[in-house]
């Protein structure tokens, strides 16, 4: 049951997180963990295209301080449909500060859902993490 402070997911988006994991699974399937960061934001960008989503890559996100937008070079590897961040890892396991990390982001970009999803495990499902922001 929903906390009566925060919103429920919306069906739309939960439907389209799952079709980006879906994605990314088909993507390590054929790859296999162990490749740069860059090779699977590709492909999962392909296979996202392929199925009709839209997708940007290296999305610019500045940063609101004091009212002033700064930007801090900050990236995130992918938005989804304008409404979903997902943020790729190739590292030896998640930790808390990546799904922190995630939470940052959505709420700089003012987005409900993410997902963090690390292409470095033997069974993809064990490297991915849903980060809701409210």
């Amino acid at each position: 049951m929903a906390s009566p402070r925060f919103s429920p997911i919306p069906d739309e988006l939960n439907a389209l997180s799952k079709t980006i994991l879906d994605c990314a699974i088909k993507v390590h399937k054929r790859l296999g963990p162990g490749l740069l960061e860059s090779s699977y934001r590709a492909c999962l960008a392909h296979e996202l295209r392929s199925r009709g989503v839209s997708v940007e890559c290296e999305v610019p996100l500045p940063i609101r301080y004091e009212g002033v937008l700064l930007d801090c070079g900050y990236r995130l590897a992918m938005l989804v449909n304008g409404q979903i961040i997902v943020e790729l890892k190739t590292v030896a396991g998640l930790l808390a500060i990546h799904r922190s990390q995630l939470l940052t982001y959505l709420r700089h970009a003012n987005k409900r859902l993410g997902l963090v999803i690390n292409f470095n495990e033997i069974l993809l499902k064990n490297g991915i993490g849903r980060v809701i922001n409210g």
